[in-house]
């Protein structure tokens, strides 16, 4: 059974370290915000020009013509820079199994070069599987703000994790 956020669920806290945390330690409504990553142009035009090539990642000329008046990370570069936040700061090396996704991802504001991004974190679930009973899915609402504090993406991932004690321990 999936537990459910509450009024007490949300003033949770984190209280084991992130590299040592198993399911039983993502507590439903548990928060963090973590990171500091420095979004450079050089990564930007680079990304673009590999995996997104669209002229408003990949040259400033055009980009400053563009629908977003100047040069914009692809939305792909802002969820990768997410990605090494997430997995250094809030997932353990201890316990995650990988995840079979995400859902409901949206790119909400442009990442411009110069942009400093955090990750937010909200544990939304943690739930044993009843098939494979030593690990369980880990649901996480994310959201990834800029310097100003304005979020420029939203998702909620899903992580496979080991628990820490058997089943009716």
């Amino acid at each position: 059974m999936a537990q459910q956020a509450g009024a007490d669920a949300r003033s949770a806290e984190f209280t084991v370290p992130s590299a040592e945390r198993y399911l039983e330690d993502y507590p439903v409504g548990a928060r963090d915000e973590f990171g500091g990553a420095a979004v450079e142009e050089a990564e930007v035009l680079e990304f673009g020009r590999r995996f997104d090539p669209q002229p408003f990642h990949t040259d400033p000329g055009a980009a400053a013509g563009g629908p977003f008046g100047g040069l914009i990370a692809s939305g792909w570069h802002t969820a990768s820079l997410m990605m090494r936040m997430y997995a250094e700061h809030y997932l353990s090396p201890a316990s995650s199994l990988g995840g079979p996704g995400v859902d409901e991802l949206r790119w909400t504001a442009p990442v411009r070069p110069g942009d400093v991004l955090r990750v937010r974190v909200e544990v939304l679930e943690n739930r044993r599987s009843r098939s494979k009973p030593d690990r369980g899915l880990l649901r996480t609402g994310v959201e990834v703000v800029n310097q100003d504090g304005t979020a420029v993406l939203r998702m909620t991932v899903l992580n496979l994790v080991r628990c820490r004690t058997a089943p009716g321990s």
